[in-house]
């Protein structure tokens, strides 16, 4: 995987990407969850490249993009198109894990000529989904955090989000670079800034919804069901998965997305 970089008046946005592009192939954007990296798609990195063109990378404000000043979803949505625009890439497969699946929704709202397929890891929906107490606590997200000692706050994070030894540690990895205030502010502009984002969405392409069977964080799994309910999209339960299902079980969800693209083909 090439090291690339995207210059912004916000800051330096570092992604990875299998080169040369072969135009041939459809294009694979990797697009982790809240406080993480690119790493938590190592797993599918390796498993794809060698039928897809993928890119990885860390999203505004997270991992090797830091500093990035001014996080919103719609500028980390022009930074997914300008990417594509840089290496010529005309559509591509969105897979988003959590965060990521608000980022490839964003993508959808604005540039929905720009995506062929979407498939949401653990995340949850745009649209009339969340009740007035569902937003209120949202918002509480970055203080509450800020009572919780930095260690106590990091090791609680990656038992939630990750069920399996390997899950884990991949998490803790993802967290080690932060102090407190940036890792509580970064998850406050998470929470605040989807709601900000979010609008009804029609979404014009194939979609695969996958959630960890385990997945304990927040209310997912429930708005997972509702999703599916209202529009019909696929839902598939990954065992021994928590919140991170892709590193929890990587082979299912590889296999998952694997069967899904080969029904949309």
């Amino acid at each position: 995987m090439q090291r690339k970089e995207l210059m912004t008046g916000s800051g330096t946005v570092v992604y990875w990407m299998t080169e040369p592009i072969d135009h041939t192939k459809d294009t694979m954007f990797l697009l982790h969850g809240l406080t993480a990296d690119h790493t938590m798609f190592d797993a599918q990195t390796e498993y794809f490249r060698k039928d897809y063109n993928v890119i990885a990378w860390d999203a505004p404000a997270h991992g090797e993009s830091r500093p990035f000043h001014g996080f919103t979803y719609r500028i980390a949505a022009d930074c997914v198109k300008q990417i594509l625009d840089d290496n010529g890439i005309a559509e591509a497969i969105l897979i988003g894990q959590s965060m990521g699946g608000f980022i490839s929704q964003s993508v959808l709202g604005l540039y929905p000529e720009c995506v062929k397929a979407f498939v949401s890891i653990d995340s949850t929906p745009y649209g009339d989904y969340y009740s007035r107490s569902d937003q209120w606590w949202l918002r509480q997200v970055e203080w509450m955090a800020m009572l919780y000692p930095l260690k106590m706050l990091k090791s609680a994070m990656a038992k939630q989000t990750a069920m399996t030894e390997k899950g884990r540690s991949n998490m803790k990895a993802m967290l080690a670079p932060y102090g407190k205030k940036e890792l509580c502010h970064l998850m406050g502009i998470g929470f605040a800034g989807f709601l900000d984002n979010n609008r009804e969405l029609e979404i014009p392409c194939p979609v695969l919804l996958i959630v960890g069977e385990k997945d304990r964080t927040g209310k997912v799994l429930r708005y997972n069901k509702e999703w599916t309910r209202r529009t019909g999209y696929p839902l598939i339960y990954i065992r021994n998965a928590a919140h991170n299902a892709n590193t929890d079980n990587p082979e299912a969800v590889n296999d998952a997305i694997t069967s899904f693209l080969e029904r949309i083909a």
